[in-house]
């Protein structure tokens, strides 16, 4: 180690490790250089201090968007250091990095453990720790009173060197998600004044670009691109990759909107270089429209249209993964709720073999009033259970099928499917993967309504399920498109099954309280025989097959294949 740093002894190490932990964020650069300092005497540390470092490891990959490894990390601190001042921190970082790994249920299941224990931590720091990261992902989840009630014991909590720019930021981010700020709303400027007094230069940047994107939303895009050109250079020197990510996208939507195509153009595709090929967010949506715009204006339909096609697929998977989200905190809020009433069921039951005991030592003449007594609440809790045990079942069945059609959902239909096609391939089986669209569909809820489009939506599907085997797989991926994998199926026989479900759609009109609608769909099929059974890749190309079919007039099979091209159906 420097000079000045020396770990020579075990209360200098464990005072170092607790002065690089207090610098994460108010001078990072500076972390970083004390991570690699402390590594150094790794080896002369002892147990407990390995475990601390290993936690700052964690917490260092975390940072940089590498959550795989730091969730690796922080479950070998939880498991075994032994320290629960290290596991409540370890745990709250891992719970935030499974919300932003979309892991949506392990991350509401270990908030709900975390909120539970919160009595039983003692150490400042710690529950500090832990309230942050309660409110960043209930924020996530759209419990945004909930958010900024765990912010605000954030400030009750202060451990000795932290500041009220933690909280501050965690409320204004709350706040910012619910619609509910401006950029003069004075607990942002509050929170912008607190956080550059602390030195807080991430948690600084964070409200600055919340400011530059409520300058967006309110057509200032001058206002917002200097903001931008200010916080750039401390946004680049601190490596926060959602950061980058979020400047960049607001960089591109400011230059567009000053009619600057190729300043915006250079930012969007530095947003998207920036990203891994699967991400999903809102911010990447943002950077596939700016760039679907600026191509659709200068006349190259071609680029307009991929970057169109990744605007809906990104559009599409960020409202699917925001469902996701909502519905993994109620069913983390439901098993929490099952797991009360059970442990208050025991409780009962252990009251009512106590009932029993007394019941021995009354006189004759009052046994049978007891016992009815019994009866009466051993009833209840047999009432009682009955009723939990629907409510699971109805909460499992909304979490695989779809609320309007009944079908899989598309969370579920893409699980079963990648399980169905594993299956296939050790036996060389043949599967066909069927994408479609139905035609023209936004046309019919303008000019019908919702609930006709809703009837349009369902018959669909039953006229679909009409044409199916049991053993197909059949789910709803997102508004009026739907997918089909047609299990042990050749590429041939898939393509007259599509075709006589495309038929038989056409010629089924939906009836919504005497209006009667038409309508038809668009098919693209990709087949094992020519695809292979990854799923990622059926998908791709049965989409491409489906983009296809719209291109050249709707209503129509179109299958894609890697040697032969289209194959109208």
């Amino acid at each position: 180690m420097q000079a000045g740093h020396a770990v020579e002894a075990d209360i200098d190490a464990t005072t170092f490790l607790d002065q690089t932990e207090r610098v994460r964020t108010s001078d990072h650069s500076r972390f970083v250089r004390m991570l690699g300092q402390i590594h150094s005497e790794a080896p002369s540390l002892t147990s407990g201090q390995q475990w601390h470092l290993r936690y700052l490891d964690a917490w260092q990959a975390a940072f940089q968007g590498d959550y795989g490894k730091a969730n690796g990390m922080l479950r070998d601190v939880i498991d075994h250091s032994g320290d629960m001042t290290l596991i409540a921190k370890a745990s709250a970082l891992l719970m935030s990095n499974l919300g932003l790994d979309s892991r949506y249920e392990d991350a509401y299941t270990l908030a709900n453990r975390l909120a539970s224990d919160l009595p039983k931590i003692t150490d400042k720091l710690a529950r500090f720790t832990v309230l942050a990261n309660l409110s960043q992902l209930h924020a996530f989840a759209g419990q945004y009173d909930l958010a900024i009630r765990y912010a605000r014991m954030m400030e009750d909590t202060l451990p000795p060197g932290e500041t009220l720019c933690n909280p501050l930021s965690m409320q204004v981010s709350a706040l910012y998600a619910s619609k509910k700020l401006t950029p003069s709303h004075p607990e942002l400027q509050r929170a912008i004044d607190t956080c550059l007094a602390a030195g807080q230069p991430v948690f600084t940047n964070t409200m600055w670009l919340v400011k530059g994107n409520l300058y967006l939303d309110g057509n200032q895009p001058g206002q917002a691109l200097d903001l931008l050109k200010r916080i750039m250079p401390s946004i680049n020197a601190n490596h926060y990759y959602s950061h980058m990510l979020a400047a960049q996208t607001e960089l591109a939507q400011a230059h567009e909107k000053l009619g600057n195509d190729e300043g915006a153009r250079k930012a969007a595709l530095a947003a998207i270089a920036m990203s891994a090929p699967d991400d999903i967010s809102e911010l990447l949506k943002d950077a596939y429209e700016v760039l679907y715009r600026i191509e659709k204006k200068r006349g190259n339909a071609s680029a307009a249209l991929t970057y169109y096609e990744h605007y809906v697929a990104q559009d599409k998977s960020y409202l699917n993964d925001i469902s996701a989200r909502a519905l993994a905190y109620e069913v983390a809020r439901q098993h929490m709720l099952v797991q009360k009433l059970e442990t208050e069921g025991l409780s009962k039951k252990n009251n009512i073999l106590r009932l029993q005991q007394a019941l021995d030592t009354k006189a004759v003449e009052t046994s049978r009033l007891y016992i009815l007594l019994l009866l009466v609440v051993l009833a209840s809790i047999v009432l009682w259970l009955l009723r939990l045990k629907r409510s699971q079942l109805r909460f499992k069945k909304l979490s695989r099928h779809d609320g309007l059609t009944g079908i899989l959902n598309h969370q579920h239909f893409v699980s079963e499917a990648d399980r169905a096609l594993h299956q296939l391939e050790k036996k060389l089986g043949t599967a066909c993967l069927i994408s479609i669209d139905l035609d023209h569909f936004k046309q019919i809820n303008d000019t019908h309504g919702h609930a006709v489009g809703d009837a349009v939506l369902r018959q669909a599907a039953a006229t679909c399920q009409q044409q199916l085997r049991p053993t197909d797989l059949f789910g709803r991926l997102g508004g009026e498109e739907f997918g089909i994998l047609l299990i042990d199926c050749s590429r041939d026989q898939g393509k007259a099954i599509a075709d006589r479900i495309r038929v038989a759609i056409e010629t089924t009109p939906a009836n919504e309280d005497g209006c009667v609608v038409s309508f038809s769909a668009s098919v693209g099929l990709a087949s094992t025989d020519t695809s292979g059974y990854g799923l990622q890749r059926l998908r791709r190309e049965a989409d491409a097959a489906l983009y296809r079919a719209k291109r050249t007039g709707r209503n129509r099979v179109i299958a894609d294949t890697e040697n032969d091209g289209v194959v109208e159906a």
